[in-house]
């Protein structure tokens, strides 16, 4: 049962135009962002971080961004948020099903990363959810792939979706309809 309803349609126009903005044309918006919508300056502040974060100017691959952010959900245990990057993004990505259920219930260690930048990302997520931190060696080792701006967006990704998991799970957003669930 969420905690907060989230709003349903119809809509006034200053809300629809925000939902509309937020959803690809035709595409009726998910439960986050009609929980989002409830209040609607702080839904309008979030826009432009979360374009960003989900845009061709992030400075990762859709890739990399994915495996962050799936890993990211599922270590919040926000299956909400963590099931609906999987379904919309996971295939785009290139992530099979064993690297999905890794990122879920595994790790980088798992057989089915054959990336040593990509099990850096894994490990680095981890840190940032267990320490709010990168250790001086893992920072070191990422460096070595990645330039100051990659490094920025890998800890303002993990960070960002930190509070979409602190608010999908506390308000009890619901899952979507068909949304795959945590898979171990």
């Amino acid at each position: 049962m969420p905690r907060i309803e989230p709003l349903s349609p119809p809509y006034d126009s200053q809300t629809a135009a925000h939902l509309a903005a937020m959803t690809p044309p035709g595409v009726d918006p998910i439960r986050l962002f009609r929980t989002f919508a409830v209040n609607l300056p702080m839904a309008e502040a979030m826009l432009p971080l979360g374009r960003y974060e989900l845009g061709r100017k992030l400075s990762i691959t859709l890739r990399q961004r994915e495996i962050l952010i799936d890993r990211t959900c599922a270590r919040c245990g926000c299956e909400y948020e963590w099931g609906v990057h999987v379904a919309h993004l996971a295939d785009r990505a290139g992530l099979t099903p064993e690297q999905v259920t890794s990122l879920t219930s595994g790790g980088p260690s798992d057989p089915c990363w054959d990336s040593d930048v990509e099990r850096m990302l894994i490990r680095a997520a981890d840190e940032l959810h267990d320490r709010s931190d990168i250790s001086d060696e893992r920072w070191g080792k990422l460096a070595g792939h990645f330039d100051q701006a990659q490094l920025l967006d890998i800890v303002l990704l993990c960070g960002w979706y930190h509070t979409i998991c602190f608010i999908a799970t506390a308000a009890r957003v619901t899952l979507e309809d068909g949304a795959p669930r945590f898979v171990s």
